[in-house]
């Protein structure tokens, strides 16, 4: 720890951003970094605990605690203190494989479990994080990783987002050769098309892919594995294949009215609208003119409330069926778990500038959607109250609660319920009763492998990159065996 009194001497400071009503004039990223003086002193908040549980990646209570990369943290904060940014980087990267993208999208749920998070503010660990692999993009300490030597045997990696980038990665520094096939036209999967640019910006990805296609790792696009006949073909020329196909089957919401236009799932409005920008650098005009209401409250339902601002909708609104959450910890969220606590994301900041008012409505159910000419033109919602019933939080309809809302666009946030069901019926693994892909020790069948939200269910990015590595090193011993059993 290379100043004791760091966390008594200086307060936390956030990262800057640009003026709500201005960033909503384009797409690009809206974080203004901490000069370089400032990022050292908020490095040197790091109290270098006897126990870190940010860096823990552990479960209690049946919850995560820290980061599940097991990120060297207090290591990398006291580099940045000394001015070591090649010594923070090289911590950094023995852990994380892509820090441009956590240190951009990812909750930070190492922040919450931070011993200074106690009785204070948090490290600023995001931004320290930020500030590392940026810094060492411009001195060039980034290059392609190479193996120190080349295997025979053949990985195809079904699938371009985190888990599938991370094992193509990871596998490549084994040596093996490695192809990946991803079935859009770019690289990335949810990084690409799920992820607004203001979040993160698409040359982002693609500085990645550049160093991992220099690596020696191959990228097939346009390239979607969905008949037997082609994982068939897969299986046949490669000794395995991983399958990070993520939980793409978007939850439903099939209520009356379900069938009339303009009623689309959240990600197929976040695709068309990042096409748009990497075509035109404009959004699509989806939204403009329109009453959108938004069903969801995670992430995804944040983005589509952004980009429904920049593409100019009337008005925004958007339902939770929870009611609003705390301001301090509850007592049953102790610190060192994620705080579930009230925040106010971007995108909602955004709405809020530019609309005059908090866009989110609680603990409410939609019924119903009717409409004209084909077209969704109203919902028909209830309340919901609360209640406890045998120990267990239920939300109970309130009786008499009904009301119309005005809706001209209407976007489903409401998560994902697994992988797709073309992914057993092409490549004959069997699903859990959560609808992912069963493994043993990411195991599926054969040589088909699984990892990341295809396996595990909807996740965050840095934990489907932590599933990809720790297939890779399923997919290791298995070929190694293979390897042996052969000789």
């Amino acid at each position: 720890m290379g100043n004791p009194r760091g966390f008594l001497d200086f307060k936390r400071i956030n990262v800057k951003k640009m003026a709500a009503k201005e960033r909503v004039k384009n797409y690009k990223e809206f974080i203004i970094p901490l000069d370089e003086k400032t990022q050292k002193e908020q490095a040197s908040r790091c109290m270098n605990c006897g126990v870190p549980f940010c860096q823990a990646a552990t479960i209690e209570y049946h919850k995560a605690i820290g980061c599940p990369l097991h990120n060297l943290i207090p290591e990398f904060n006291d580099a940045i203190y000394k001015d070591d940014w090649q010594g923070a980087y090289e911590r950094l990267s023995l852990t994380n494989p892509f820090p441009e993208l956590t240190g951009r999208v990812c909750p930070a749920p190492c922040e919450d479990s931070c011993v200074c998070a106690i009785n204070d503010e948090a490290v600023n660990i995001k931004a320290n994080e930020y500030a590392i692999i940026e810094k060492a993009f411009k001195m060039g300490f980034v290059n392609a990783k190479k193996p120190l030597k080349r295997l025979k045997q053949r990985v195809a990696i079904v699938g371009s987002g985190p888990a599938g980038l991370a094992c193509a990665h990871s596998l490549n520094l084994k040596g093996y050769n490695v192809e990946v096939f991803e079935r859009s036209d770019r690289i990335g999967g949810l990084l690409m098309y799920g992820i607004p640019d203001m979040k993160l910006e698409k040359s982002v990805i693609l500085r990645r892919q550049a160093l991992l296609e220099e690596a020696g790792i191959k990228f097939h696009t346009n390239a979607d594995i969905n008949t037997k006949a082609k994982a068939d073909k897969l299986s046949k020329e490669f000794d395995a294949v991983v399958l990070c196909v993520g939980a793409s089957k978007p939850l439903d919401l099939k209520i009356k009215g379900r069938e009339l236009k303009n009623i689309m799932f959240a990600v197929d409005f976040l695709t068309l609208s990042t096409k748009a920008v990497l075509e035109s650098g404009k959004g699509a005009g989806l939204a403009k003119d329109k009453n959108v209401l938004i069903i969801g409250s995670g992430d995804t339902s944040v983005d589509c409330v952004a980009v429904a601002t920049r593409q100019g909708a009337k008005s925004i609104v958007r339902f939770e069926r929870s009611p609003k959450r705390p301001l301090q910890r509850a007592a049953n969220n102790p610190w060192p778990l994620k705080a579930d606590i009230f925040t106010t994301d971007y995108g909602l900041e955004e709405a809020i500038a530019v609309y005059g008012k908090d866009v989110r409505q609680y603990q409410k159910m939609t019924k119903e959607f009717k409409g004209k000419n084909g077209f969704v033109s109203e919902v028909i919602a209830a309340d919901l109250k609360r209640e406890f019933i045998n120990g267990r939080a239920e939300n109970i309809e309130v009786a008499n609660s009904l009301k119309s809302y005005k809706v001209d666009l209407v976007l489903l946030a409401m998560g994902f319920e697994g992988a797709e069901t073309s992914v057993k019926e092409c490549f004959g693994v069997k699903f859990d009763e959560r609808k992912n892909i069963a493994t043993h020790n990411y195991h599926a069948h054969k040589k088909i492998f699984a990892c990341g939200d295809g396996r595990m269910g909807q996740s965050l990015v840095v934990s489907a990159i932590e599933d990809g590595k720790l297939c890779a090193r399923a997919v290791n011993e298995f070929l190694q065996k293979h390897t042996q059993d052969k000789a």
